[in-house]
């Protein structure tokens, strides 16, 4: 039973990481699938294999290796030197995301609470610190919790796209794109989010000590995502092309089906953003502890500071910049991912019992004798 619980929580926990803010909304889904046409179905298809093996693959070797954060295992994958390069890199740009998102927060607050934009990012940070106190097992709580009702939501969507005019037309949606351009998408959409992913699956696979349970949850996890993309690209597929207009492609699908729907899709949206924001802090400070000479009680606060400063001014100018450096780094750290051997499995700690082999046979230590004679 205890095992069963972990898979799940290692399961929501994967969804919760990869499926961000941007999942949720519809616009990655949008911009990497459904505008691919009759293509996207099957490239989904690929996606969710690429999820399901290289997630399994990526928290079985962390838990092998013992890595503490993403740092240790990139220092695995590329060597001391550019692995450490890879992670400073990787830390920039999840700090320039968590910005983002605790800017999105705020704009939620004000644009559909009626709240100030101020008292969203507050709100937000002061939420994710009460949580980060409980370490992972926080993590794991909050995405317990979200991904159900992420699972749930989807199912709406796809019984009522069941009865809209055009439902059928995911399968045979016309496409301009090319066909090297709609096979590339699942690539560098799988390796981003994964690249990204590493900061929360990396230390969750440190702490866990049943591996069957690893590999349950990144099964159960990486099916979970593609039934995901599949249902928000099957409604989305429906009101092509009318839906490319749209900022929030799935809010005007969900807003549709009524004020219960409208709202459980806006608190969806807030729950992904604050969950995400909370694994990300949780993966840099653990990487930041590492790095810097301060107490690791101050690591979070400050990370928080930081976050919270940028998202006054704004980070997507310079994330414009970054984000395509990024994904093709990505796409390298996935490929060195694809070829890396599995690591053997850690030996059971503890030194074996005192006199005793490893199968109760006494073990005698014989110290040389030497002789020495007279001439």
């Amino acid at each position: 039973m205890k095992s069963r619980v972990r898979t799940l929580q290692i399961a929501f926990t994967y969804i919760g990481t990869i499926v961000g803010a941007g999942f949720a909304t519809g616009q990655e889904i949008l911009r990497f699938f459904t505008r691919y046409g009759h293509w996207a179905l099957l490239t989904i298809l690929f996606s969710t294999a690429i999820f399901i093996w290289l997630g399994t693959k990526m928290m079985i070797i962390a838990r092998r290796i013992e890595a503490d954060s993403y740092e240790d295992f990139n220092r695995h994958l590329f060597g001391e030197k550019a692995g450490a390069s890879i992670s400073l890199f990787t830390m920039i740009i999840l700090i320039g995301v968590n910005s983002i998102m605790l800017a999105g927060a705020g704009a939620i607050f004000k644009e559909h609470l009626g709240m100030p934009y101020q008292a969203g990012l507050l709100l937000t940070i002061l939420g994710s610190y009460l949580l980060l106190k409980r370490g992972i097992s926080g993590i794991l709580q909050i995405n317990s919790l979200v991904v159900p009702l992420m699972l749930t939501l989807s199912l709406i969507i796809v019984f009522n796209t069941l009865g809209v005019p055009g439902a059928e037309r995911f399968l045979f949606l016309p496409t301009d794109h090319s066909f090297f351009g709609a096979w590339m998408s699942p690539l560098l959409y799988t390796a981003f989010n994964l690249g990204m992913a590493q900061a929360v699956l990396v230390p969750l696979a440190r702490h866990t000590e049943d591996e069957q349970a690893l590999v349950r949850g990144g099964i159960l996890g990486g099916a979970g995502i593609g039934f995901m993309l599949l249902a928000a690209h099957f409604a989305m597929s429906s009101q092509m092309p009318g839906i490319l207009q749209f900022e929030i492609p799935m809010g005007s699908i969900a807003f549709r089906l009524g004020p219960i729907v409208q709202t459980i899709f806006l608190l969806l949206i807030f729950m992904e953003i604050f969950s995400t924001f909370v694994a990300d802090i949780y993966g840099v400070s653990v990487q930041l502890q590492q790095r810097l000479p301060v107490a690791p009680a101050l690591v979070t606060p400050l990370l928080m500071l930081v976050c919270y400063v940028f998202s006054q001014f704004g980070f997507s100018s310079l994330l414009g910049v970054f984000y395509p450096i990024f994904g093709a780094l990505c796409l390298v750290w996935a490929v060195m991912l694809m070829r890396a051997p599995m690591s053997q499995p850690p030996r059971p700690s503890g030194p074996p019992a005192s006199g005793t082999g490893g199968k109760g046979i006494t073990i005698v230590a014989v110290k040389p004798v030497i002789r020495t004679t007279r001439k």
